[in-house]
């Protein structure tokens, strides 16, 4: 994949609430679901091991402040090392419960409450049903969201072997991708290449040719349909073992809920069973899409060759939404508001990002090093007023003055 805009470093922004003013964003380079990259067999882009940068190959540490990169880069990975060192105390005087337990308990409750979502349908009267509908929707984006996330990094399992189950079963079974894709994709992709223009820079999630309103509220409802396409298409890029294991799990998570809507459900056509199917998919879509742009659009983006070390990357690029009790049931902590603690430490469950996020907060602020956070309403306001800005335009590279 081409990198973009190349070129001298311009003006960088002023940092307000989180987001730098003066950065618009890039381009439109594929579809609201997963991003449509190259498979690793195809990539003409060297990726990285989760949880850690790309090498010197990229040009990491050639632009520092000071006219000392060797020097400010050190001692950037020595920041790096000590704030890995805390978090590993911690990670280490946790309990299995705590780095995983919690998080299986969460997922293991949303399969207990199918049951009970289908069975909520049968009623006639509305607010049953509308409680059916609302379990299986919240349900639906757990397994999908939460688990295909934890699944990707390999957080629900210490054990490889376990952790490539989970994935086929939450990514390919539940959320109808492939797991190849979605892991290249998400971990090294845009993990490795965080808000580097070209590479891990988002803008996957836009789609220039709508506005605004039709972006923000209406266009989210085609995500459960958006998905299993995009995902025939990166078929081609992956073996043809996997494509076929896909396709299968693909076909058996959507006809095993179309079967339980007619036959548990009593939905008594076809075509009703297929409208509640998309209903319930698409129930949280819309905070889906928001909170993928929300917290890495509108932040400092960089050139591949001139980007600040890992612990910088993460602190300038990424940002924390306040908590919330529905999104982080569905979506998780990780994804919420320890979005920041998530990318420093990636393998880390959602129950463990929270633990430490008060270590990473306070370890970053001490060090001067940004910490960003906002409101879902504050980034909502932002997006729909510079929408043309942030999500049409493509984004000045940052110049990085005054990272010390």
């Amino acid at each position: 994949m081409p990198l973009e805009d190349g070129g001298p470093a311009r003006p960088r922004g002023r940092q307000v609430n989180g987001e730098v003013s003066g950065t618009p964003a890039l381009r439109a380079m594929g579809d609201p679901s997963l991003r449509a990259a190259t498979a690793p067999g195809g990539s003409r882009t060297e990726v990285m091991a989760e949880g850690w940068e790309p090498g010197p190959a990229l040009g990491d540490g050639d632009v520092t402040p000071g006219g000392a990169p060797q020097r400010a880069g050190q001692h950037e990975e020595a920041l790096m090392t000590e704030l890995s060192e805390l978090v590993q105390k911690v990670v280490k005087s946790s309990s299995w419960w705590e780095r995983h337990g919690v998080d299986a308990s969460i997922l293991a409750c949303s399969f207990l409450l199918l049951p009970a979502g289908f069975l909520c349908l049968r009623s006639a009267q509305a607010i049953p049903f509308l409680v059916g509908v609302l379990t299986l929707g919240v349900v639906h984006h757990t397994l999908t969201v939460k688990g295909s996330h934890l699944a990707s990094h390999n957080a629900l399992t210490e054990s490889k072997s376990w952790g490539k189950v989970w994935a086929i079963f939450f990514i390919e079974l539940c959320s109808a991708f492939t797991v190849e894709q979605a892991t290249y994709n998400h971990v090294k992709i845009h993990h490795g290449y965080t808000n580097v223009i070209g590479l891990g820079d988002s803008s996957t999630w836009k789609l220039p040719f709508l506005n605004r309103y039709v972006y923000m509220f209406i266009a989210p409802l085609a995500v459960p349909v958006l998905t299993p396409l995009v995902a025939l298409d990166l078929l081609r890029n992956v073996e043809w073992k996997a494509a076929l294991r896909t396709l299968c799990c693909m076909f058996l998570g959507f006809y095993c809920h179309y079967w339980l809507l007619l036959h548990v459900s009593g939905f008594q056509s076809p075509w009703s069973a297929l409208l509640c199917m998309l209903l319930t998919r698409s129930l949280l879509a819309h905070p889906y899409i928001h909170v993928n742009i929300f917290q890495h659009i509108g932040l400092p983006m960089f050139a591949a060759d001139r980007k600040p070390k890992r612990i910088h990357l993460m602190s300038l690029g990424v940002l924390n939404l306040p908590r919330n009790a529905l999104l982080d049931w569905s979506f998780g902590h990780s994804l919420i508001s320890c979005h920041v603690e998530h990318h420093l430490f990636p393998s880390l469950s959602d129950n463990m990002c929270l633990k430490i996020k008060p270590i990473v907060s306070q370890y970053l602020k001490q060090k001067k090093l940004p910490y960003n956070e906002d409101t879902y309403s504050s980034r909502l306001r932002l997006f729909l007023q510079r929408y043309e800005e942030l999500m049409v335009h493509a984004p000045p590279i940052t110049e990085l003055v005054g990272i010390q």
